[in-house]
């Protein structure tokens, strides 16, 4: 991985040579500054990846020095270096666009591994820019994801990984995430996109009707079958077949789905003749299917056949980030679909949905701001409009309070715990659970001395 272009702004000379010494080592290019008003100038005049920025310094502080970076180049990552502030402080920062901080006396092992973030983050913008300019390419012009969120643009670029491959794909997440539109979107990624994609949602018939909508039956094969019909899996020949609520399959179609895996062959109901079909299989659900696996509800060897690539979606309240840029598509959206101007939201409002955690994931979101749109009589919609009056629970009005070291480091312990809890120990879910790399989430269990 290539190394970055550090700017180190602090007016302590021995903790500028600290970090510039230790980082020039790794192999990074390293400039230094002493003010605010000179780390500007080298943000004017040259290229910076990353800044290591002071937050109390004489003349301009660190968060007018960050704001002043964003103005003349948002791409540049902030990390905000501080031994004074409080945990508004931090906040604050983060809020005008750093993107962590550390405390003061610095900790190297720290540093190391935000900077590790930093290049796996820029890793991860770089392929998402090229996949949004392969989606161009091929004129996709369907409704497109909508996200700036880290969780969803890594998924994104896995997406766009797997797109090309043959390999059956198992997508997991609440109900109302989007797993249809990831489905779509993996097809219109893969060299299947001049063909069909087949959408089957498995627990909206009955066992017999979908054995037969997915493999087709001849004529007289069961009372009623008046004549031969193709299934879903002829018809998705040479695309993709979209299998969604894959966990209420009966052990009848459990076996021929399994059967079709292995063989790449079907029958029709009713026949003995092997048909031979092209079609790559994405599943979903919104079940634990391991669990399934484990009570015996659903075939152990099918589960690791459908899941070659599993992705895993995250619910709303897990990416709050996506949340603006979602409210204000869905706005402009139903908008002109009723054939009004844009609507716009009160404060009050948009505070709401923003702090709201949404059971229901978008589409309860979408369904929240449709009907906004259609009941009010006004341009601006107001807390009176949404079905809700208070999204916070009661604990999230207790103000926090403390050192920024003593606070942070109290409730990041007890998240960690708890995700590690969870995961049953195990490092990896708790890192994805936490959005931290497995090297980060050893780093802090050594530091606060949690065993698990």
């Amino acid at each position: 991985m290539r190394k970055l272009s550090i700017l180190i702004v602090d007016d302590e000379k021995s903790q500028r040579e600290l970090l510039r010494d230790f980082l020039r080592s790794k192999g990074h290019t390293l400039a230094e500054a002493e003010t605010g008003e000179s780390a500007i100038k080298f943000v004017q005049n040259g290229h910076f990846d990353l800044i290591l920025l002071d937050y109390k310094m004489p003349g301009m502080d660190g968060l007018q020095v960050l704001q002043e970076v964003k103005r003349i180049n948002p791409e540049i990552d902030v990390v905000i270096i501080t031994a004074f502030g409080t945990i508004e402080t931090a906040v604050e920062a983060i809020k005008v666009g750093a993107i962590d901080y550390i405390t003061k006396p610095v900790d190297l092992e720290e540093v190391l591994l935000i900077l590790d973030r930093v290049m796996d983050r820029r890793k991860l913008i770089r392929e998402n820019e090229l996949l949004r300019e392969e989606l161009g390419k091929k004129g996709i012009t369907a409704e497109k994801i909508i996200y700036q969120s880290p969780q969803m643009t890594e998924l994104i670029n896995i997406a766009g990984r797997v797109a090309a491959s043959q390999a059956s794909v198992l997508i997991q997440g609440e109900s109302g995430t989007g797993k249809e539109l990831l489905a779509r979107l993996i097809h219109q990624l893969s060299p299947r996109s001049a063909k069909p994609i087949i959408v089957v949602n498995c627990g909206a018939l009955h066992e017999n009707l979908l054995e037969s909508e997915l493999f087709g039956h001849e004529k007289g094969s069961f009372t009623g079958a008046t004549s031969r019909r193709i299934g879903r899996f002829e018809e998705a020949d040479g695309g993709t077949l979209f299998l969604d609520e894959i966990g209420e399959l009966s052990p009848t179609v459990q076996v021929k789905l399994l059967r079709f895996l292995q063989e790449r062959e079907i029958q029709r109901l009713g026949s003995n003749v092997n048909i031979r079909v092209d079609v790559r299989i994405i599943s979903a659900t919104n079940r634990d299917l391991e669990i399934q696996v484990k009570e015996g509800n659903f075939r152990e060897d099918l589960f690791y056949r459908l899941k070659v690539v599993a992705m895993v979606l995250p619910p709303l309240r897990e990416r709050k980030e996506d949340l603006p840029l979602l409210i204000n598509h869905f706005l402009d959206k139903f908008s002109k679909e009723n054939g009004n101007n844009k609507k716009e939201l009160t404060a009050e409002a948009r505070d709401l949905l923003l702090k709201y955690n949404y059971p229901g994931n978008i589409r309860e979101l979408i369904n929240i701001l449709e009907r906004a749109v259609v009941i009010t009589g006004d341009e601006y919609i107001t807390s009176d409009d949404l079905p809700f009056k208070s999204a916070l629970p009661e604990s999230a009005d207790k103000k926090i309070s403390g050192t920024l070291r003593d606070s942070l480091e109290d409730l990041e312990k007890r998240l960690i715990d708890d995700a590690m809890s969870k995961a049953a120990g195990n490092q990896t879910k708790a890192a994805e659970t936490l959005g931290m790399s497995e090297r980060m989430l050893r780093y802090k269990l050594k530091k606060y001395n949690l065993k698990h």
